[in-house]
């Protein structure tokens, strides 16, 4: 039997690994090891708390950990990047359904107010996650549709669900049953906000929703570690909140909106963009080529279509190819490129881009009037100019990379339609944009050929 001294000391151990992980993980040179040590630390914290309640003995634990792992790799290898913000998703699902669960449990042990309460906090924080992440992979798998879904009486419907909700929390501290019957509408209520909460946020706003959930999932297994009187879990809970309201306000603080505003506007359900029309100017790879081949700087700027297109390798290749010839090389960042934080940051690190070339958006965008060719890969939403020209567009007002001012513009796409947000782009149309379309990939394939040759 392992004495309570050596358990916490344990779990301090975890507890200095999960804050080393979180430092590291906050640069992409040092983040691969972050993850590493952070997942140690919650494979050490499982363990003793397993082997400290007799609850399962190394031989269960070794081979549990056997099965994680195959089924860690085989996610790893057999998920495309692309589906990474919906894997994501359902990872911060899992984690609020868990912390449900956790919470429940504890109410067999112990019925005192105080559990019920953390019970409580867990079991909603954590229903609204789990239901709230499955609509998020919906929108992000073109399950669901990604605009916003509204209906009349919404926000009514939801503040009535939480007045609803408030009273059954209250009856059910005053008198804490694991088979309660307010017990049961709690949890159907949180199910149902998570529902609600997440319908009416746009494609957009995605990113600020996976780091918002994954910050409620963190919360809810901290309130589940008060339930059961875990330190760990309450630790590791609070480091996961915690960082994840800063990265939600970081993502918001990119597109230039409140939290309020992603969560309660709708977004792109209040206003209409003016549309845009105008004679697009397409490209050849050969032209493109004879353009690049001459150009002193080039600046890529990826988006999600690099990620549907499997492009970054040969991205990586084509900038390759203009270094060697002298050409200055560097890869433009917005914050929410893609469909969750840092997303192009991980396409392109699996390309082995160096991370010095890196350049977030308000490091590039001074210099972007000195660039000669900026090319947009399968980028739409954060490189349109009707952020900052059209009033009336659903995304005026969000920061973006500003492609319009270098000298010349290609933009690979596969038509002219909208992105994510279904917001026409006037970038298409602009005197100095030249569009090369068709799938990116072969298209830069194409432009690695001319170089070559």
């Amino acid at each position: 039997m392992l004495s309570q001294f050596h358990i916490n000391a344990v779990y301090v151990i975890a507890a200095i690994l999960f804050i080393l992980g979180l430092k590291l993980l906050s640069k992409p040179k040092t983040a691969r090891t972050g993850n590493l040590l952070s997942a140690l630390g919650m494979l050490v914290a499982i363990a003793i708390t397993l082997l400290s309640k007799e609850i399962v003995d190394w031989t269960t634990i070794i081979v549990c950990l056997a099965i994680g792992s195959v089924i860690g790799v085989l996610a790893s290898r057999l998920v495309a990047l692309t589906a990474m913000p919906q894997m994501v998703a359902v990872f911060n699902g899992l984690g609020g359904g868990a912390s449900m669960l956790v919470a429940w449990v504890a109410l067999f042990g112990s019925a005192d107010r105080f559990v019920a309460v953390a019970v409580i906090l867990s079991i909603v924080i954590g229903g609204v996650t789990f239901a709230g992440s499955g609509i998020a992979w919906g929108k992000l798998s073109a399950v669901l549709a990604s605009k916003p879904l509204l209906f009349l009486g919404q926000r009514f419907i939801n503040a009535a669900l939480f007045v609803v909700l408030i009273v059954c929390a209250v009856l059910f501290v005053l008198e804490p049953a694991p088979t309660s019957y307010y017990l049961y509408a709690i949890i159907g209520i949180a199910l149902m906000l998570g529902i609600l909460t997440v319908l009416p946020i746009g494609g957009a706003d995605m990113p600020v929703v996976i780091s918002l959930l994954n910050s409620y999932s963190g919360l809810a297994a901290c309130a589940a570690g008060l339930a059961i009187d875990n330190v760990i879990l309450i630790v590791s809970g609070a480091l996961v909140g915690a960082a994840g309201i800063i990265l939600t306000n970081i993502m918001c603080k990119a597109m230039n909106r409140s939290l309020a505003n992603v969560l309660f506007s709708g977004f792109g359900a209040q206003k209409s963009a003016t549309k845009v029309e105008g004679q697009a100017n397409p490209i050849t790879p050969e032209d493109a080529y004879l353009i690049l081949e001459a150009a002193n700087s080039v600046a890529f700027v990826p988006g999600y279509g690099m990620a549907v297109a499997q492009a970054q390798h040969v991205v990586h290749e084509l900038g390759t190819l203009l270094e060697t010839r002298g050409t200055d090389v560097t890869y433009a960042i917005h914050p929410v490129a893609g469909r969750m934080p840092g997303h192009m940051n991980v396409l392109l690190a699996e390309a082995n881009v160096s991370y010095d070339q890196l350049l977030e958006m308000e490091d590039i965008n001074p210099k972007m009037n000195a660039i000669d060719v900026a090319v947009v890969i399968g980028a739409n939403d954060v490189v349109n100019p009707a952020a900052r020209e059209d009033d009336a567009s659903p995304i005026y007002g969000m920061p973006i990379i500003n492609v319009d001012a270098a000298k010349t513009v290609f933009v690979l796409k596969r038509s002219l339609a909208s992105g994510f947000s279904g917001v026409d782009n006037p970038l298409f149309f602009n005197s100095n944009t030249r569009m090369l379309f068709g799938d990116a990939k072969q298209s830069i394939s194409a432009l690695i050929t001319e170089f070559k040759d």
